[in-house]
């Protein structure tokens, strides 16, 4: 069953930010682009994501961490217990995509990033899908998430924060992306910690438009790369090809992240993806 959900609030935002922000005086992002003709590498100026925000954005990431927090103790939305450890693994972790997106989308996708159409495959606690929909007021976002819990959870803190930019769709991906209305829709498609590259590119290609881009937000170990190389295959057959890897410096304990950016060449075929459960027992 698939359930549609909008929700659309405006409620002003008037909380301190407290600790928040000296936590965040440290941070510098890389990004380093690997793309199918030719390697490049460039050098994004040392800057924490989280200042770049105004400082209604700043309440607003506030007001989802607090959430956050007090909603895990009831359910299991993410293992980090600590306001700090929050900001430093899901926060900047989100906002530290948004510079991938930007430039891949320019410079492969169209010459506007405004009015960007995007989709959080797996979204669970809504990283990153919530976090751009607050960093980047002008995107649509729709949080993919097939568990109700979770969706009720998402539900309230887009009402709690006030955000009209943000849909809420109950559902799995697999039903979704056979799904007219959606499939091949998107300008981009992002995933966080949901599954191996093999298995979110069946998930996510299928809901991207031609032209547009698959993003997913990885860690740094040699186990990642490997499996990277492994996912060619399939990203392939879902009429897409690797664009460039974005390498995400951090000061935080947790060390370098991983962007991977997937450009959406031609349709994906109609068999994909397959029935739900299929992509993650018998990984193309």
């Amino acid at each position: 069953m698939l359930l549609y959900r909008t929700r659309i609030f405006n409620f002003p935002v008037s909380f301190s930010l407290g600790t928040f922000i000296k936590h965040f005086e440290r941070a510098s992002l890389k990004l380093t682009a690997t793309t199918r003709t030719a390697t490049t590498k460039s050098s994004i100026v040392n800057a924490t994501h989280f200042e770049t925000l105004n400082p209604l954005q700043k309440q607003q990431v506030q007001l989802y961490v607090d959430a956050l927090l007090d909603w895990n103790q009831k359910m299991n939305l993410t293992a980090v217990r600590d306001a700090n450890d929050v900001m430093d693994r899901h926060i900047e972790d989100s906002l530290a995509i948004i510079p991938p997106i930007q430039s891949s989308y320019i410079s492969n996708c169209g010459s506007s990033i405004e009015k960007l159409n995007l989709v959080d495959v797996g979204s669970g606690a809504g990283l990153p899908g919530l976090i751009l929909a607050i960093a980047c007021p002008d995107w649509e976002l729709t949080l993919l998430e097939s568990l109700n819990k979770r969706c009720v959870f998402l539900e309230h803190v887009v009402s709690l924060i006030g955000l009209s930019n943000v849909k809420v769709m109950r559902g799995r991906a697999e039903d979704v992306g056979q799904n007219l209305e959606f499939r091949e829709v998107f300008d981009v498609a992002v995933a966080r910690a949901v599954a191996e590259m093999r298995i979110l590119a069946e998930y996510c290609l299928p809901l991207v438009r031609v032209g547009g881009l698959f993003v997913a937000a990885k860690g740094h170990s040699p186990e990642n790369f490997k499996l990277f190389e492994q996912a060619k295959k399939a990203i392939s057959l879902m009429g897409a090809s690797l664009l460039q890897t974005c390498y995400v410096n951090s000061h935080s304990p947790y060390g370098q992240r991983t962007a991977i950016v997937c450009l959406k060449d031609g349709p994906t075929p109609r068999k994909y993806p397959r029935d739900p459960g299929t992509p993650a027992k018998s990984p193309l």
